[in-house]
């Protein structure tokens, strides 16, 4: 599944990084020079994209050997090999950007995805951390991977994959009840209903109205603690906005169901990740 996803990318990216062809390996190496690289990570982090990469190298030459020295999902310390690539010299080298562009910022966002799991953990209760449709274009399928990779847990994929109504759709029906109504009216039988709220009579409204989860928008500790309080089990409870690894434990201790951070995908820091060749 994820070669069906991720093939088309790494073509492009080879493609726009090799562009007519390597001219500094076509003119410097001699052709059939054997190589041995290692792939190291230069920071502690939690490793991700060792698939993509092994597609990388493989799409740059069939030949190459790639062999991963960790699993996604691993925590890894700074000088730690992640994978060896074995072969042609010049192959490699047209590969190795490429790899390292996905390696570094899917574990990036894996090392962010881990980082908050662990901050909402430290608070205690039952918190879990979900992503977000906050993705770089294209590139939703493999992030959404790392996340899991980080320990975290998917939110929607794409619009498709659940109901969640917004400030703009309850506008356009003219109220919670309104919009709660006609999606449970036409919706799947599978498919819960979602409503984003901003304050705590939006929460009660949702709750009078039958959904079954509620967005909590940008409240502040307090209020999700009355969240909690006053919904107390009748529908699952999703904090977001304004998230910061700092406020997780506060937030978790509120005893909210989730919390969903855009910040683990769109703000990844890349983990910096190297290449050492020997010939």
């Amino acid at each position: 599944m994820l070669e069906t996803v991720a093939l088309q990318l790494v073509r492009y990216a080879l493609s726009e990084d090799v562009g007519t062809g390597d001219i500094t390996s076509l003119n410097t190496i001699k052709s059939g020079v054997a190589a041995r690289a290692a792939i190291v990570s230069k920071a502690r982090g939690v490793v991700a994209g060792l698939d993509v990469a092994r597609l990388v190298f493989r799409e740059a030459d069939p030949a190459l050997r790639f062999r991963p020295l960790a699993q996604d999902g691993d925590r890894i310390e700074s000088g730690a090999a992640v994978a060896q690539v074995v072969g042609d010299a010049g192959s490699i080298f047209k590969a190795e950007r490429t790899a390292l562009n996905f390696l570094q910022r899917l574990s990036g966002v894996a090392t962010a995805t881990r980082r908050a799991v662990d901050a909402l953990a430290s608070g205690g209760g039952k918190t879990r951390l979900l992503d977000t449709r906050k993705t770089t274009p294209g590139w939703r399928r493999l992030e959404k991977d790392a996340v899991l990779a980080g320990g975290g847990s998917n939110h929607r994929f794409s619009l498709g994959d659940g109901i969640l109504i917004k400030d703009n759709h309850v506008a356009a029906c003219g109220g919670v009840a309104e919009a709660v109504r006609r999606a449970r009216s036409r919706k799947g039988a599978l498919l819960k209903v979602e409503v984003e709220v901003v304050d705590l009579p939006g929460l009660d409204a949702a709750i009078a109205a039958g959904a079954d989860i509620v967005l909590l928008d940008n409240m502040d500790d307090a209020a999700l603690a009355e969240a909690v309080r006053r919904a107390a089990g009748r529908v699952l409870l999703e904090a977001s906005g304004n998230m910061t690894r700092e406020r997780l434990p506060r937030v978790a201790a509120t005893g909210v169901d989730f919390v969903s951070m855009g910040a683990i995908t769109h703000g990844a820091r890349a983990v910096d990740i190297s290449f050492e060749v020997v010939l």
